[in-house]
């Protein structure tokens, strides 16, 4: 464990017990978290399967497994990474509800909704809500139905993660509170009747499986000897209450956080865990380290961040609200210059942006900036026109800038000319968007334009195969005399064969900044399927075409403009090369920039709470309150600062446009929280200083990234152009039922087989497996919205009860069904969901299931050969991971009615190394990106929604 500090060290050796370890900004807390990791494996022989961590982000996840997985590997020693419950509070929730789902109410393919379906399916049921007594005393009288919507999701959630009472909140006497409790009710029977979750709920699903289902929960906390949470300071009352329920007795929970950076009370978040955990056991049983020194800033950033904490009190009524802790640096030479300094306009001269430009100019002519992404400027919110407009200044003058939280998707050129092209391909829309003669909305207009934008640029010369199209299409839609064969989405793959759009799809090169056009694109296609698929839209039909115009434009697109939309954000990449970067501070958290630009010094602190909140905290939570309510605005705002201010490693830098001599209706600028700090620093230009030493390098984050045979391997081998479009960049096909046959089948033959491992083989009768089978579909639909014809869904049923029919009752043999197996490789993520036979001599035998008729061996050989790799990797799989030995791999064809429905093949080892070599391969290829086609495919370019785009351009 070489390069701990003490305190790290005894961070990572400190493993019995309760732990908690306050972590300051830059501290090594990750390192720390790996390293007690690999101390468990190697130290104290823990198994995969009883250590459990949780992040705050997937990426944080992702992260940790890479540098564990390498971690292990420089060691040479094998474990299974994957059987640790390692992820978010959320995605291990969530693992818990699949692995006990028959405790819970959920059924099979249950839907996951994340915040834009959660309030979008409010969104289209808001009526239902409007009904119950008092209910505009909560969601607003005048409010739209988007913003009711809106306000309703968040009280709903907060519901949720407090685990109120409901029928409690019925019963109040105050009128507010009781509609919330109706809505509640309500909320959860469209959950139910959907066989959905949200976010939310997937954690308070889990807290109601751990109360009702003590055995489940000693057998978990059994399982999970060691509990480590990271973020503590971040987790709200649902998540501590799992988290303790999860470490039973053994109570072995190591939490880690800061205080100091406590951002997400307005999702819930409750600072009073990290601040509260010691005492929720006896006295002087939790340890307590603190990681104090920073290896991340120069001294001045860390002093500078120290007393802008120190300017308030923390104490309040005899109680504290804040661990005292003073950050330092680390031992060694630092450069000896102002690394704290302003970057600001003039008071009165309004050159705020000029002021930030030539900084950066300079910089960069000075050599002390290599890379734009070096420099991160920090704002409360993206979308203040202020941010806009300096982003636009800085772009103009080729400072390319990365923000893809600030809203500007429907402002990029690419999503204004696919917008205006839809508009031209209905010239119905102007007629029959108006509900009543006199109905307006705003956004019509910004159609209009969008719609005068695109014509104007059809009219181009270039353009004129575009043109004659779009007329000949406009045509038909307008008088449409039958059925297409497509509906949005279709249309939107059709537009790409032209020069106008497909010009976006031909970037050669990967960057961020570069494929921002290709990568909105992508998501717009999402979006449309996203419509598709909520509004059951598949063809276009003289009957609805005007209804499904109207519902697009006028609710589904307007409700995604009012909302916003994120662009595309790489994980592997917060720092994109070639750009500046402007976050939000939330956004920033956790993330470190050489250089950091902290604006919006005009904020003031604001109450975060409205009445409603006073009401609930008072009288439903489960705990007494906590910080003195008319505190908790300053204790967040000196806590968001800080966590600007801490992002910084060699420069940090506060800018504004100064404004002290405010007029009537003006505010001052910097407010009076940042006067004492920022007063005392020296302008840039005044600071010959910041020239003299280096300016490190944005660190790279290596995410090892996860590919399986299906998913991946096969589309690249089998077109890589499609693995370019639909894996790189994301681009979502048309929704084709053509898979919904074979997981029927498949999924009624998990059902079975985890039947008889459960010992219940009488209960394989065929009314149980046509009742498993009915389940199956209805939950399949409900959840893919395909559907498949009563004679098909007979045929799906007879291959599953013919295969029972041939087991003859003998079920001895399954071994494991459905399993998810992952195997961390040096490069990559193997990735296989396999089933498992009993092989003779202690060995295992995999199966795959095939839902159609055995092919001819000869004439489709080409397809068993890429059947039997497929089988390969699963061996590699299995034998890497579990150590035990496959002997005989297997296909079996449900729909083979005659002769025997199995291919065997045996396993060999050395066309196993070979078929591995070939995945490392494509893995490599993929990761260089590397599309190049030797051969169009025709065969696949059928069913392909690219092929108009090849059509054109190969």
């Amino acid at each position: 464990m070489s390069g701990l500090n003490n305190n790290q060290k005894k961070a990572v050796e400190t493993t019995e017990g309760p732990l908690l370890i306050i972590a300051g900004p830059g501290s090594g807390k990750t390192f720390t978290l790996v390293e007690r990791i690999y101390y468990l494996i190697t130290e104290k022989n823990v198994e995969a399967e009883n250590i459990l961590v949780a992040t705050f982000t997937e990426k944080a996840a992702q992260e940790l497994i890479t540098r564990v997985s390498n971690r292990l590997n420089e060691a040479n020693i094998s474990f299974n990474l994957n059987e640790m419950y390692l992820g978010t509070i959320h995605s291990i929730c969530l693992r818990v509800l699949e692995e006990n789902r028959q405790f819970t109410r959920l059924k099979k393919n249950f839907i996951l909704m994340d915040q834009f379906d959660q309030q979008y399916f409010l969104y289209q049921r808001i009526y239902e809500y409007t009904q119950f007594p008092n209910v505009d005393l909560l969601l607003g009288e005048r409010a739209s139905r988007w913003k009711k919507a809106e306000t309703l999701l968040k009280w709903l959630n907060k519901v949720s993660e407090e685990m109120l009472d409901v029928e409690q909140l019925k019963n109040s006497s105050e009128l507010l509170v009781q509609a919330l409790g109706y809505c509640y009710g309500l909320y959860q029977q469209h959950l139910e009747e959907e066989n959905a979750l949200d976010f939310s709920t997937i954690q308070l699903e889990t807290y109601r499986l751990l109360k009702k289902h003590p055995e489940i929960t000693t057998q978990l906390s059994g399982k999970l000897h060691y509990l480590m949470i990271d973020e503590f300071q971040d987790t709200n009352t649902i998540q501590e209450e799992i988290i303790f329920l999860l470490a039973g007795e053994k109570q072995n929970i190591c939490v880690v956080g800061d205080d100091d950076q406590g951002l997400y009370r307005f999702r819930g978040a409750t600072i009073r865990n990290i601040l509260e955990f010691p005492s929720k056991f006896e006295k002087g049983k939790c340890k307590q380290v603190e990681l104090s020194t920073n290896y991340r800033s120069h001294p001045l950033i860390i002093q500078f961040y120290n007393q802008w904490m120190e300017q308030i009190k923390w104490s309040c009524g005899g109680k504290t609200f804040r661990y005292d802790k003073q950050i330092e640096p680390r031992e060694g030479d630092h450069p000896d210059s102002r690394t704290v300094i302003k970057v600001s306009g003039t008071d009165g001269l309004g050159n705020w942006e000029e002021e930030v430009y030539h900084f950066l100019i300079s910089m960069k002519e000075k050599g002390r900036l290599t890379d734009w992404n070096q420099v991160a400027f920090l704002f409360r919110s993206l979308k203040n026109e202020k941010v806009v407009s300096l982003s636009n200044y800085l772009e103009e003058r080729n400072i390319p800038v990365y923000s893809p939280r600030s809203n500007m998707f429907f402002e990029r050129v690419e999503i204004r000319l696919i917008i205006g092209a839809f508009l031209f391909l209905f010239p119905q829309f102007p007629q029959v968007r108006k509900w009543e003669e006199n109905a307006y909305l705003v956004e019509w207009e910004m159609y209009d334009q969008y719609l005068r934008e695109f014509a104007l640029v059809l009219r181009k010369p270039e353009n004129q195969k575009l043109l004659k199209w779009c007329r000949g299409r406009a045509k038909e839609h307008m008088n449409l005399q039958q059925n297409t064969d497509y509906s949005f989405a279709g249309l939107f793959y059709q537009l790409l064969q032209f020069d106008l759009f497909n010009r976006y799809l031909e970037q050669d090169s990967y960057k961020v900044k570069d494929s921002r056009p290709v990568r909105n694109l992508s998501l717009f296609s999402k979006l449309l399927t996203k419509f598709e698929y909520l509004h059951r839209v598949t063809v276009f039909t003289p009957k609805t075409i005007n209804i499904h115009l109207t519902t697009f434009f006028n609710q589904f697109l307007r409700f995604l403009i009012n909302g916003g939309i994120n662009e595309y954000e790489d994980e592997s990449e917060y720092a994109p090369s070639g750009c500046v970067s402007f976050l939000t501070i939330h956004q920033s958290k956790g993330l470190e920039f050489p250089i950091v630009v902290v604006d919006s010094l005009n904020a003031t602190p604001r109450k975060q709470h409205s009445d409603l909140d006073e009401i609930l905290q008072e009288t439903y939570y489960r705990k007494e309150p906590f910080e003195p309510l008319e505190s908790t605005k300053y204790y967040d705002f000196w806590r968001f600062y800080y966590t600007a201010f801490s992002r910084a490693q060699n420069l940090l830098v506060l800018s504004c446009q100064e404004n002290t001599a405010s007029g009537q209706g003006t505010r001052n600028v910097p407010s009076k929280p940042f006067i004492e700090s920022y007063s005392s620093l020296e302008s840039w230009r005044d600071s010959n200083s910041i020239y003299d030493f280096e300016i490190e390098k944005v660190k790279e984050v290596n995410i090892k990234k996860e590919y399986s045979f299906t998913s991946h391997i096969n589309i690249f081998e089998t077109c890589s152009l499609q693995y370019k479009f639909y894996k790189e960049f994301e681009f979502s096909p048309v929704r084709q039922g053509a898979t919904l046959f074979g997981t029927l089948v498949h999924q009624t033959i998990e059902d079975i087989h985890k039947s008889a491992l459960r010992g219940e083989k009488s209960k394989i009768t065929e009314e149980n497996v046509g009742d498993w089978f009915n389940a199956n579909y209805n939950n399949l639909v409900k959840k893919e919205r395909v559907y498949l014809a009563p004679q098909t869904q007979k045929a799906a049923l007879n291959q599953v009860l013919k295969y029972v029919e041939k087991q003859n009752n003998k079920w001895s043999h399954i071994k494991e069904a459905e399993v998810d197996v992952s195997l961390v490789k040096d490069k990559y993520i193997l990735k296989g969901t396999i089933d498992l036979i009993k092989g003779q001599n202690n060995t295992v035998e995999i199966i795959d299931f095939k839902s159609e008729k055995k092919p001819d061996l000869v004439k489709e050989a080409a397809m068993m050969y890429h059947y039997k790799r497929q089988l390969e990797v699963y061996a590699h799989l299995v034998e890497e991971r579990t150590g035990q030995k496959v002997s005989k791999m297997h296909l079996y064809y449900t729909g083979e009615e005659n002769s025997n429905p199995y291919v065997t093949f045996p396993k060999d080892i050395k066309s196993i190394d070979k078929t591995i070599a070939t995945f490392d391969e494509i893995v490599r290829k993929i990761e260089n990106k590397d599309f190049t086609m030797k051969k169009r495919p025709i065969k696949q370019c059928r069913n392909c929604d690219m092929r108009f785009y090849c059509d054109e351009k190969l």
